[in-house]
């Protein structure tokens, strides 16, 4: 299991750029009574793709800024928004790095 993350883990780090898809959200900001206000503030952990600088693969922890577009009211940004979620193939490499 270890083998296939580690070969994963260049492809997995590139999903991380689509964190800075959320930088939309400063020049289109979310109108403030629409709903997902809670999915939005997990952007945050968009953060975490810092550590892959250190960890392989961590870098996709990024994508989670996408998510500060979520529920956004221009589709195409709402688009960006659900691709947000692709932060979760981070998730195994950060755990990992964790544990050991």
């Amino acid at each position: 299991m270890n083998d296939i993350l580690d070969q994963l883990a260049p492809i997995a780090g590139l999903f991380g750029l689509l964190g800075f898809a959320g930088l939309a959200g400063l020049k289109q900001p979310i109108d403030k009574g629409r709903a997902g206000l809670g999915i939005r503030l997990i952007s945050l952990l968009g953060l975490l793709g810092l550590a892959g600088i250190w960890i392989p693969g961590a870098g996709a922890m990024g994508a989670a800024g996408a998510l500060g577009l979520w529920n956004h009211q221009n589709p195409k940004l709402a688009r960006w928004g659900k691709l947000g979620w692709t932060f979760l193939l981070g998730v195994p490499y950060l755990v990992r790095a964790l544990v050991d």
